[in-house]
């Protein structure tokens, strides 16, 4: 059986003819002996075919059907045309070898054409591969990298690139920066309360929060300078005009040491630092809010923006993540827990990253590993919605929300909730109900378009030919009906057709007809009398 290889290049298709199969075919290793010698190669393989692509926009079409195992109308005729025909009935003398599995069933469910992809034939591919610009003279080696380069720039392009509202690759990056920005915000804040505690150590009592503290010192630099005058923009700050009263206070009767003008310069810069970074973290965590809406609503409206983030980034993707069952997802963050249980054959971890959530947190401690495997049932769902959904809306989380609230309440006071077909069907009614209502708010283009005598009584309007032909069939039903028999008017006396006739017409000739059978019916009777009277 004679053998074909089809090699798809950067540059276009390419077709061999494979000679000596026989002999070769028995030991792989021989072909791999063969494929580096390019003299012993090619007198295996012939080029037979080569159909180069038109442009770059149809390189990158064939190249994203083949990778997705779909065998275009070119890659048809190109393989129709330089193959033998097969006759009807008949099997085929040859068989196709391709490097992708799934584009070669797609051959063979299509064109009916035998394909195979097997180790004898990757191996012969590879050998194509290699001496690919010594079988087409035309094709300089220069010319092959700079179409592979190009080719592999655009797919990958195209493969990031599908939806970029959806990218959660922002999400990732987001998600690590806000973890190091409040680790570095804090250890940033303890050296601030450190640095300036030398000179205003009854501060660190006053103001708790690292972000006012750091805007105070900054305010007040030397402490023998604050008086009773700075008590407004004090109270401005830290919000409450008592705290400002007691810093004031707590300044004059301080027991810190004097500092220099330089080193107070030092721990000012220091501290607008701080203040910088922690009005940073606040629009990054908004950012990120806005991120988790717009790629996983429904997630997001679940358990929170921040610890769906940390699912998503732990995962690798939003794609990963619906793809991990709910027993995967409950522990996802506690892997080293995971090894360690199952290799001393301990007690496995409970949660891992979902821990964060208020939901377990509320729970009892005895409920804690119930609500976190819910929680995670519910997570896996709302993340599959997410991930392969194409309207973008929160009803489903927030269903998914009242769920696990009614399991809370299910485990402290042993209220029954929800079946979750119920309540899966009420976010299905909820969103068609929104999408009705989107649609009518859009209102609908009116056609520009002149009436002709075709129009519909709808308004819709048809073309002449057809308004033509519709004319004439009106007409032959005109004609159709007046040459009708009385029966349809007996059928609309027994009690009307459903086109909507009055009822009242309908009543008055019940009675007409209804009154000449009976004069009829009775006349008769009258007769039989009179002729037995007789």
């Amino acid at each position: 059986m004679a053998l074909y290889l089809l090699f798809e290049s950067a540059s276009g298709y390419a077709l061999f003819h494979a000679y000596g199969m026989d002999e070769i075919a028995q030991d792989t290793q021989a072909v791999r002996d063969s494929i580096v010698d390019l003299n012993r190669f090619g007198q295996v393989v012939k080029l037979t075919a080569f159909s180069p692509f038109s442009s770059t926009i149809d390189a990158l079409n064939q190249i994203n059907a083949i990778s997705e195992g779909i065998m275009t109308d070119e890659l048809r005729n190109f393989l129709e045309l330089n193959l033998p025909k097969v006759k009807e009935g008949k099997k085929a003398k040859f068989s196709v070898g391709v490097f992708e599995p799934k584009v070669g069933s797609h051959i063979s469910e299509v064109t009916k054409i035998p394909c195979q992809s097997n180790e004898f034939v990757l191996e012969l591919l590879r050998g194509v591969r290699l001496h690919f610009d010594k079988f087409i003279k035309e094709l300089k080696p220069t010319d092959l990298e700079k179409a592979q380069l190009g080719l592999a720039h655009s797919y990958s392009r195209a493969k990031v690139k599908f939806n970029v509202n959806r990218v959660d690759n922002m999400v990732i990056q987001a998600i690590f920066l806000l973890d190091t920005l409040d680790k570095d915000i804090n250890s940033f804040s303890m050296r601030v309360r450190e640095w300036y505690g030398y000179h205003f150590p009854e501060l660190v009592k006053i103001v708790n929060d690292n972000y006012l503290y750091a805007k105070i010192a900054k305010f007040v630099e030397d402490k023998s300078e604050l008086s009773e005058t700075h008590i407004p923009a004090l109270a401005d700050i830290v919000g409450d005009e008592d705290k400002a009263k007691d810093i004031v206070k707590a300044a004059k009767a301080s027991m810190g040491q004097d500092i220099s003008p330089i080193d107070l310069i030092n721990v000012q810069q220091f501290a607008q630092k701080v203040i910088n970074l922690s009005e940073y973290r606040k629009k990054l965590y908004d950012y990120l809010v806005t991120k988790m809406n717009d790629i996983a609503p429904n997630l997001a409206s679940l358990i929170g923006e921040v610890v769906g983030a940390r699912l998503i980034s732990h995962a690798g993707s939003l794609t990963n993540l619906a793809k991990c069952p709910a027993s995967t997802l409950q522990i996802l963050g506690a892997e080293k827990a995971l090894f360690r249980a199952l290799k001393t054959r301990g007690n496995t971890p409970k949660y891992g990253l979902i821990f964060h959530s208020s939901f377990i947190g509320r729970a009892s401690s005895r409920n804690k590993g119930r609500m976190a495997r819910y929680l995670a049932n519910k997570c896996s769902i709302a993340s599959r919605i997410d991930c392969f959904s194409e309207t973008n809306t929160t009803v489903f989380g927030e269903k998914l929300r009242e769920q696990v609230e009614e399991r809370l309440d299910f485990y402290d006071k042993g209220v029954a909730p929800r079946k979750n077909l119920d309540v899966m069907k009420a976010a299905l009614e909820s969103v068609t109900q929104e999408d009705g209502k989107k649609k009518e708010e859009t209102p609908a283009k009116k056609s520009k378009k002149k009436k002709t005598k075709g129009e519909a009584d709808d308004g819709e309007v048809m073309d002449v030919d057809i308004s033509a032909d519709l004319g004439t069939e009106k007409k032959k039903k005109k004609k159709h009906k007046l040459e009708q028999p009385d029966e349809d008017m007996t059928e609309a006396a027994n009690g009307g057709d459903q086109n909507g006739t009055p009822k009242k017409k309908k009543k008055k000739h019940e009675k007409d007809e209804d009154g000449d059978v009976k004069m009829g019916t009775e006349s008769k009777k009258k007769k039989k009398k009179s002729k037995s009277d007789e």
